[in-house]
């Protein structure tokens, strides 16, 4: 995954009812996370967190 790749986001990092698509704004690497991944969706909200909850979409 790199910066500006399509990603989905998974509901229980959102706290959402479904998976939520975004462009991938920014990839961290944190030294107690790992990878952290930012996604912005289409309404301009803005979703971060490890790796785990996001896949290509």
């Amino acid at each position: 995954m790199k910066e500006g790749d399509k990603a989905l986001v998974d509901p229980k990092l959102t706290g959402l009812d479904s998976w939520i698509q975004g462009e991938v704004i920014d990839i961290e690497i944190n030294p107690f996370r790992g990878v952290v991944i930012a996604i912005k969706d289409k309404l301009g909200r803005i979703f971060f967190g490890e790796e785990k909850y996001f896949k290509l979409a």
